[in-house]
C-alpha cells in the first residue's frame, strides 16, 4: 500500500524556470575560476604538475608520477584527460588546455544532476497528492520544476565553487558520481530496449569514479543501488505491474554486474588502497577533529543540509522510495567517506548533488514562512559579501578606504594591484544582474516551488564571479607559487639542472612551470650545480648530499606564507 505524498502543488506553482535564465546561471558559475588565473596550491598545480609531465614523455600512463614519484597520483582519467588536452591543444597554454575537459566535467555534473532530480521527481511516490477537483500539478512539470530547484540548490552549495574549478582528480569523481547517480534514477523510465543508454552511463560513471581514485566509493555506490532497486521492486507500488518488475529484476542484475566489472578492474589496475582515517587517537585530538568535520558539513553543504533533513523528515514514510532511498545513500556515503579519510573536502564534494536532490523535495513542503527567511536571510548574507568585495577591491585601486587597503598590503605583500576594464565590466554586469534578480524575487509574481532556491544560487554566482574578477589577481598572487618560483629561478641559472629536496608535489610543479626549471630528485650520484631544499627537510639534508659541495646562497620566502621558505644552494668545490 503506497504512503501518501506531503507535497500539495497546485499546476500554477510548478511553471519553468525559462531556459534562457537557467543556461546563464550555468555559464556563470562554470566558466569564473577557469579562465585567466593560474594553477593555484597545492592539489591544482600538483595535478597540473602530472599532466604535464604525462603529455612530454613516454611515461607509464597506468602509473602517473612526478619527477619519479607516484605517492598521492592512485587515480588515472583525471591525469589522462588533462595530457591529453596539452597533447592535442599546442597552440594554448598548458594551464588553460588542461582546463577544458575539466569545464565539461563540471557541465556535466550540472547536466546530469538535472536529469537525475527529473526522474526522480517522475516517480509515482514523489507525485503531489491528487485534488478532489483537478488541479495539481501534472508528473511532468512537477518534475522539471522540482529538477530546476536541484540544480539551483546545487549551485547555490558554498562547498561547490573553489574544488569544482580546480584540475584535480575530486572534480573528475565529482563527474562521475554525478552520472551515475543519474543513470540509475533514469533507469525505471527506460523501457527494456532502450536501457542501453543508462546502462552504458553506469557503467561510465562507476568506472570513471573508479579510475579517478575512488573504487571503494564506486563499489559501494553500484551496491546501494542495487539495494535501494530491489527495495523498490520488491515494496514500491510495481508490485503488481509484472512487465515493471522484471524489468527491475535486469536492472538489478546489471548494477551488479557493472560493479563487479568495475571492481575487478580496479584490482588488476591495483587501484585500491587503505585510506580509512579515523579522528584522533587521544581524546582531545578527537574532539578538535570531530568540531573540524562538524563546521565543515555546516558550511560546505549549506544551504543544502537543512532542507535536505527536511525532506528525511516530511517524506519519512516514503523512505524506502526512490526519490529519496537513492539520494540519501549516496549522499550518505559521500559524508561517510569524508568522516574516515584525510580528503574531507574533496569527499564531501561528492554528496552535493544527491543533496541538492534531496533539498529540491523539500520544497514542496515548505511553509511561506520558512521560504521568507531563506530569502531574507540569503539577501543580507550575500549582499554583505558582495558589498565587502566591492569595497576591498576599490580600496587595491585607491587606497581609499585605507584599513581594507592595509590588509591587503600586510597579507599580500609586494602585490601590485591592476585594473582590467573586461573584469571590471562582467562583476558590474552580474551586481546589476543580482540587484534586478532580488527586485523580481521580492515583487508579485505567480508562485513556482523553485522560487526559494533563486536568491541562494543567484547570490552564490555573483559572489564566485567577483572574487574570480575583481580579486583574482590579488587571488592569484597569494595562492599560487608563481611569485616563489620566480624568486629561485632567478638566483639560479636556467640552462643548468637544478636537484630539489623535500619539496612536494606542488612546489616542485610550480619550479618546473612557473620557474621553467629542469628538475632532479637530489642524490648522492646527481651533478646539478644548483640545489633547492624545503626549509622544513633541511636537518636530514646530510643524509642524502655531501654539505661541504654546497655553498648556501639565499632564503626564498613565499610572500603571503611565512611558513613555506625554501633554501637556495650551489655547488662548490669541496674545501672551499
Amino acid at each position: 500500500m503506497n504512503k501518501p505524498s506531503p507535497a500539495l502543488i497546485a499546476q500554477s506553482a510548478v511553471r519553468r524556470l525559462p531556459r534562457l535564465a537557467l543556461l546563464l546561471f550555468g555559464v556563470a558559475y562554470v566558466l569564473p575560476g577557469f579562465l585567466g588565473r593560474g594553477p593555484w596550491k597545492n592539489e591544482d598545480i600538483a595535478a597540473f604538475g602530472v599532466m604535464r609531465e604525462l603529455a612530454a614523455s613516454a611515461a607509464n600512463w597506468l602509473q602517473p608520477q612526478l619527477l619519479g614519484q607516484t605517492t598521492g597520483f592512485e587515480a588515472l582519467i583525471p591525469y589522462w584527460l588533462g595530457a591529453i588536452a596539452i597533447q592535442l591543444l599546442p597552440f594554448l597554454d598548458p594551464a588553460l588546455a588542461v582546463r577544458i575537459p575539466f569545464v565539461m566535467l563540471l557541465a556535466l555534473t550540472l547536466l546530469t544532476t538535472w536529469y537525475a532530480v527529473y526522474y526522480l521527481a517522475r516517480s509515482p511516490q514523489a507525485q503531489p497528492v491528487a485534488f478532489a477537483f483537478g488541479g495539481e500539478a501534472s508528473p511532468v512539470d512537477y518534475a522539471r520544476a522540482i529538477a530546476d530547484a536541484g540544480l539551483l540548490a546545487l549551485i547555490a552549495s558554498l562547498g561547490l565553487a573553489q574544488l569544482s574549478h580546480e584540475t584535480t582528480p575530486a572534480l573528475a569523481q565529482l563527474g562521475f558520481t554525478a552520472l551515475a547517480f543519474y543513470a540509475m534514477a533514469a533507469s525505471p523510465f527506460r523501457p527494456a530496449t532502450r536501457i542501453l543508454g543508462p546502462a552504458l552511463g553506469l557503467l561510465a560513471g562507476l568506472g570513471g569514479l573508479a579510475l579517478s581514485g575512488a573504487p571503494t566509493l564506486a563499489l559501494l555506490l553500484g551496491a546501494g543501488g542495487a539495494l535501494v532497486e530491489w527495495t523498490h521492486m520488491r515494496w514500491g507500488n510495481i508490485r503488481a505491474d509484472v512487465a515493471s518488475k522484471q524489468q527491475s529484476w535486469h536492472w538489478v542484475l546489471l548494477i551488479t554486474g557493472i560493479t563487479l566489472l568495475v571492481s575487478l578492474l580496479a584490482f588488476k589496475l591495483d587501484l585500491w588502497r587503505w585510506r580509512i582515517h579515523l579522528p584522533g587517537a587521544d581524546e582531545q585530538s578527537a574532539w578538535q577533529d570531530w568540531r573540524r568535520l562538524g563546521r565543515l558539513l555546516l558550511w560546505f553543504t549549506w544551504p543544502a543540509w537543512p532542507l535536505a533533513l527536511w525532506t528525511l523528515w516530511r517524506w519519512r514514510r516514503q523512505l524506502a522510495s526512490r526519490h529519496v532511498a537513492l539520494p540519501l545513500w549516496f549522499s550518505g556515503m559521500a559524508v561517510a567517506a569524508t568522516l574516515t579519510t584525510t580528503a574531507s573536502d574533496r569527499s564531501l564534494l561528492l554528496s552535493l548533488p544527491p543533496l541538492a536532490a534531496l533539498a529540491a523535495f523539500a520544497l514542496p513542503t515548505l511553509k511561506r514562512s520558512v521560504a521568507s527567511l531563506i530569502d531574507w536571510f540569503t539577501l543580507l548574507f550575500f549582499t554583505g559579501c558582495a558589498f565587502i568585495i566591492w569595497v576591498v577591491w576599490i580600496a587595491m585601486q585607491t587606497g581609499v578606504p585605507r584599513q581594507p587597503a592595509a590588509n591587503v598590503a600586510k597579507l599580500a605583500p609586494g602585490f601590485e594591484p591592476s585594473f582590467s576594464w573586461l573584469a571590471f565590466l562582467a562583476a558590474l554586469a552580474a551586481t546589476l544582474a543580482w540587484s534586478w534578480l532580488v527586485k523580481w524575487r521580492t515583487g508579485a509574481q505567480r508562485a513556482a516551488i523553485w522560487k526559494s532556491l533563486v536568491l541562494p544560487a543567484g547570490g552564490a554566482t555573483l559572489c564566485w564571479l567577483l572574487l574570480m574578477t575583481l580579486w583574482l589577481p590579488l587571488l592569484d598572487y597569494a595562492r599560487s607559487l608563481a611569485p616563489l618560483s620566480r624568486q629561485v629561478a632567478g638566483l639560479v641559472d636556467k640552462k643548468a639542472c637544478v636537484e630539489i629536496y623535500g619539496l612536494g608535489s606542488a612546489q616542485a610543479a610550480a619550479l618546473q612551470y612557473h620557474g621553467q626549471l629542469e628538475l632532479r630528485q637530489a642524490t648522492a650520484l646527481a651533478a646539478c650545480p644548483y640545489l633547492v631544499v624545503d626549509v622544513a627537510a633541511q636537518s636530514s639534508l646530510s643524509n642524502t648530499v655531501n654539505l661541504p659541495e654546497w655553498a648556501f646562497q639565499a632564503t626564498v620566502r613565499r610572500p603571503s606564507d611565512k611558513n613555506e621558505n625554501v633554501l637556495v644552494f650551489k655547488r662548490v668545490s669541496p674545501g672551499n
